[in-house]
């Protein structure tokens, strides 16, 4: 991650348009965050322990404190290059917000179906999230130059499929009390997804300044005939 942030501020020098600018800054704040909560985790610190019947769970809370903030930058990201409306980024981020919170009361709840319910409720939000994303996104996407539809189509079909694996991994790991990935394959993987879903989407949004550039540029107005 921190490699990531230093690669990402490298790409970033010399930019002075401010709606470019705000790409670049939106991407280092995501590996940022998410390098100091995997120092977190890494110290220990980021760590606790939750009794669930006979159970004892470790929780990485760092790592939900790290999703609630880099995973609204990364949808302000696609918003951004779809150039959506406030209307639309609002609900992304109310959604991706309701997401990880209700994750959060999933992880920290003592009793084995509460926390599947929670999950969910959390999963159901993610499929809502992604339908919006799917739907609304990329229909404002496609009004902006090939180019940058087509990079916002690769960024958001990396996000849905990287997104859906994660309930995956938390339902068969011992978060889900199912225990089918043991604590550090389950760690691997969510770092694995970690890393694909920040740095490799960072990298692919940042490679080309002229595709970033022709996001920025305002929509062409429709002629009307009166």
């Amino acid at each position: 991650m921190t490699i990531g942030t230093l690669y990402f501020i490298g790409r970033g020098r010399g930019v002075r348009d401010p709606e470019m600018q705000k790409f670049y800054i939106a991407t280092i704040f995501i590996t940022t965050i998410a390098g100091a909560m995997y120092l977190l985790m890494a110290t220990g610190f980021g760590l606790t322990q939750v009794q669930v019947g006979n159970q004892v769970l470790d929780i990485y809370w760092a790592r939900y404190a790290d999703w609630v903030f880099t995973t609204p930058l990364l949808l302000f990201d696609l918003a951004l290059l779809a150039g959506a409306n406030r209307n639309t980024i609002a609900t992304l981020v109310g959604l991706d917000v309701f997401m990880i919170v209700t994750g959060v009361i999933a992880a920290f709840e003592s009793v084995a179906a509460y926390r599947i319910l929670w999950w969910g409720i959390s999963t159901g939000a993610l499929l809502v999230l992604l339908y919006v994303l799917v739907g609304t996104l990329s229909e404002q996407a496609n009004r902006k130059s090939p180019e940058v539809a087509r990079l916002f189509s690769t960024l958001r079909n990396l996000t849905i499929v990287l997104w859906l694996l994660y309930p995956v991994v938390w339902i068969l790991g011992t978060e889900g009390t199912i225990g089918i990935l043991p604590l550090y394959w389950e760690t691997a993987a969510f770092m694995v997804l970690d890393l694909s879903a920040k740095v490799g989407f960072g990298v692919l949004l940042l490679r080309s300044r002229s595709t970033l550039e022709a996001a920025t540029k305002p929509e062409p107005a429709t002629a009307t005939t009166g």
